[in-house]
């Protein structure tokens, strides 16, 4: 597989070996709040987005939903190295870009101006440029685009959709919140409670209850993720984890908390909300990203503030 168009190597970044490293692909549109400029190129054309882009090359962009996550991850990599110098088992992150290299020069400045380490920028002219995600060794990718996060999740890569929206900048450890079912787990469930309503899904749950839950698109993510966790003691970690489900837990959490005792996956708090807003308890996590599939969730979180990504 070719090579994407044009691809900068950071060289202000210890550059980290993929095949160990957690690979992050962001797109400049999830890191960055790029909406007005969006809007240039959607009304004006290229042309005049890459003008618009060169003039200001020198004005940095201002953050995006995903930017403090990313400035989190940061965190634990300096925390990772703080503890053993050698180790590998890093995140690594790339942008991934529709820009060509000529206005792609503010997205690197922008980056640089705020110091983030990104270690590659990817200036793709693909109309589909998911296509070299795998060559990248990519486990994670946020984008603006749905259609991205489709083909993502079609090639099978933990994708998500960003909405740009004003975040409150959290401050560490890096805090990470996913929904139960069509996220961390099948939708096996979600499809019964569709077919057979509530009481059929309980039924189904206590029938299955030895049975660990089918793999959802974000499990190999969190996997990773509870492996560097895994590096520190509870206390000491730079890396929390949640659940957050809709599921109750009287009748639906007990196969949940099987399945990730049967995984191996360390999640430092499990709520069961039993259908209730989630809003109220993000409020309180105040994460760095939240996942979930239902966009009334996705907006619940947006109300208050917590920077969210969508799991279609």
């Amino acid at each position: 597989m070719a090579e994407p168009e044009s691809t900068v190597i950071n060289t202000d970044v210890k550059q980290k070996d993929p095949s160990t490293a957690l690979v992050i692909a962001v797109t400049t549109r999830a890191i960055f709040n790029l909406e007005e400029e969006h809007k240039l190129y959607l009304e004006k054309g290229k042309e005049e987005y890459t003008r618009h882009q060169q003039a200001n090359q020198d004005k940095p962009l201002p953050p995006g939903t995903a930017f403090a996550f990313i400035q989190a991850v940061q965190y634990v990599n300096k925390k990772i190295l703080e503890s053993n110098p050698a180790e590998r088992d890093l995140f690594d992150i790339l942008v991934l870009s529709n820009n060509s290299p000529e206005s792609g020069v503010r997205i690197i400045n922008s980056a640089k101006h705020y110091g983030l380490e990104i270690s590659k920028f990817c200036f793709v002219s693909d109309e589909d440029s998911t296509q070299y995600l795998k060559s990248h060794g990519v486990k994670l990718f946020l984008s603006a685009d749905r259609t991205d996060v489709c083909n993502a999740l079609r090639r099978g890569v933990s994708a998500a959709l960003i909405f740009q929206q004003e975040v409150q900048a959290p401050s560490t450890p890096l805090r990470v919140v996913f929904d139960g079912d069509a996220v961390l787990f099948s939708d096996e469930t979600d499809q019964i409670f569709r077919e057979q309503g509530l009481e059929g899904a309980v039924q189904y749950e206590r029938a299955m209850e030895a049975i660990p839950i089918g793999e959802g698109p974000l499990k190999a993510f969190a996997m990773h993720l509870g492996k560097m966790r895994k590096k520190f003691g509870q206390e000491k970690s730079p890396i929390r984890t949640y659940l957050v489900t809709a599921r109750s837990g009287r009748d639906m959490g007990i196969r949940a908390i099987k399945t990730l005792r049967e995984w191996g996956l360390p999640i430092d708090e499990a709520f069961f909300m039993d259908g209730a807003p989630k809003g109220p308890i993000l409020a309180q996590i105040q994460p760095h990203i939240f996942f979930d599939d239902g966009l009334h969730n996705i907006q619940g979180a947006q109300n208050v503030g917590v920077p969210s990504a969508w799991v279609p």
